[in-house]
């Protein structure tokens, strides 16, 4: 199984389509266009094991170029099109990338010709000085296959949504077998059942690194994938009703915000040709599952995982609904929690949690980050606490790094979060340590209200009394700021850090 088998078999069926223009990529001109570009790879001297970097809007060509790395032995770096040029910058070196493809309209793609000016540069939809035309240079190359095919893979980074983004480098598959299939591509062909008759919504920006692997994984049982260009709530349920998307991937943000449609406007679109809504990247509050689960139908299924690829949990609606606010069990791996010094917990202790099998990672160029992330078993962990139940369900806490300690006693912010952004006027909400002389650290909770209008002391006063309804005193907020938008990322998770940091300059300065 591999876009190359599709080529032959369904030339003329679109491997990919966009959401908004309605733009197509068929599997025989994914398999010109990325031979095309394999060829040009070779040409520039690249050789397996070597770096190749996108810095591109979701579009068609996206798949061209991650392909092409795929069947050329190279890691495929993905870079987000909301870095600063300085972090852009940062990757590219850091990953050792010798190519980067760049959009021609995005913001810093003109600024980073002085700053790689050793690196081969090519822009993908219009001329920017100091960069080549990729159209232009992928044109004059043979359609035919490279004649040393190799496996490649991605070299992603983390979001960096609790310090720098961290590269993760795995080893390339051993046997260099092209056809061979990733993990996500089992997953996906064995546990979510998707095949080449699936229809796959991706509605989040394909630089990341969920979007971008399950898309792939889609293009490799030789399904379509319907690309938004941007996530919009209306348009992703227009997408799900005109394309009849079977299979489809969601982060927790993207269901408040179809919730948060009229019923008039949700009511226009049929969402029945859905088979499964997958969703991850964020806990997704209690309230706003069983909604979508009342919605969409027990289609939902939730899994635990990150970029490391170390391990994964996955839990189905009709499990969720008897084990509300679980992420599942583990999946090709055993799942573990310790507390700090490493010695195991009994069901139900909250502890940090490990993966067990072999999926072992580094951190790139960062061995100190990779030690903080091993036990002395081998064992690995993504940096969050939970518990497992009695029947080896997990539940995820929090981040440890976002743990509150006040008056000794520890806090996890995202039961104090899920419970506010149940409230009709909340449009999201942060909760967060602000620094405290008498408790060590007080509890902030940071809204984002529906309507700005709400943002003064009267709905603050209606966010404590919302507050005590559900949570005991010590997890009650002491404080709450507005902001008119939380920095998250394009996947959902919430820059916390950002958020946090501001508290404690202001309280040291």
């Amino acid at each position: 199984m591999h876009p190359s088998h599709y080529a032959r078999l369904t030339p003329d069926k679109p491997a990919v389509i966009m959401a908004g223009s309605g733009e197509r990529l068929t599997f025989g001109e994914l398999e010109a266009d990325s031979n095309r570009a394999a060829q040009l790879f070779r040409s520039l001297g690249l050789k397996a094991g070597d770096a190749v970097a996108a810095y591109l809007p979701n579009i068609p060509a996206y798949f061209s170029v991650a392909w092409a790395a795929q069947r050329s032995g190279l890691y495929f770096v993905a870079l987000s099109s909301r870095l600063t040029l300085e972090e852009v910058e940062y990757i590219a070196r850091d990953s050792g990338a010798k190519v980067v493809v760049a959009g021609a309209n995005l913001e810093n793609t003109g600024s980073l010709a002085s700053k790689l000016s050793d690196l081969c540069l090519f822009t993908i939809g219009g001329a920017v000085e100091g960069f080549r035309s990729w159209e232009e240079a992928t044109s004059a190359m043979p359609a035919e296959r490279i004649a040393d095919e190799i496996a490649g893979g991605e070299m992603l980074y983390s979001s960096g949504t609790t310090g720098r983004p961290k590269g993760i480098r795995p080893e390339l598959p051993a046997n260099g077998d092209i056809t061979a299939m990733p993990m996500t591509t089992v997953v996906a062909k064995t546990r979510f059942e998707a095949n080449e008759d699936s229809v796959y919504l991706c509605p989040a920006p394909l630089y990341h690194a969920a979007p971008l692997r399950w898309s792939m994984a889609i293009q490799h049982l030789g399904g379509t994938v319907v690309v938004m260009e941007k996530y919009d709530a209306e348009a992703a349920l227009a997408a799900i009703d005109h394309y009849r998307v079977t299979h489809s991937q969601w982060v927790p943000t993207h269901f408040i915000r179809m919730l948060k449609l009229p019923d008039e406007v949700r009511a226009k679109y049929d969402v029945s040709s859905l088979k499964l809504a997958i969703h991850a990247s964020a806990p997704c509050p209690v309230p706003v599952k069983k909604a979508m689960i009342d919605w969409f139908g027990p289609i939902l299924v939730e899994y635990y995982a990150g970029t490391e690829g170390n391990g994964m949990t996955i839990i189905n609606s009709h499990e969720w609904l008897k084990k509300p606010g679980s992420v599942g069990k583990a999946n090709f791996c055993v799942v573990h929690i310790c507390d700090d010094d490493g010695v195991e917990l009994a069901a139900n202790e909250i502890g940090n949690v490990y993966f067990e099998g072999d999926h072992p990672f580094e951190y790139h160029n960062a061995p100190e980050k990779t030690a903080g992330a091993y036990h002395d078993k081998g064992w690995t962990t993504l940096g969050d606490i939970g518990r497992l139940d009695e029947d080896g369900y997990l539940f995820l806490t929090d981040r440890k790094s976002f743990m509150i300690i006040s008056g000794g006693v520890n806090i996890y912010p995202q039961e104090i979060e899920n419970h506010l952004i149940g409230h009709p006027k909340v449009a999201d909400v942060a909760v967060i340590g602000a620094p405290c002389p008498e408790m060590g650290e007080r509890v902030v909770a940071v809204v984002q209200p529906a309507n700005w209008d709400d943002a003064n002391d009267d709905f603050a006063a209606e966010l404590q009394a919302w507050a005590r309804t559900a949570l005991s005193g010590i997890k009650v907020p002491r404080q709450y700021d507005f902001m008119a938008e939380l920095p998250r990322h394009d996947t959902g998770k919430l820059y916390k850090r950002l958020i946090r940091d501001k508290y404690w300059e202001q309280a040291a300065g």
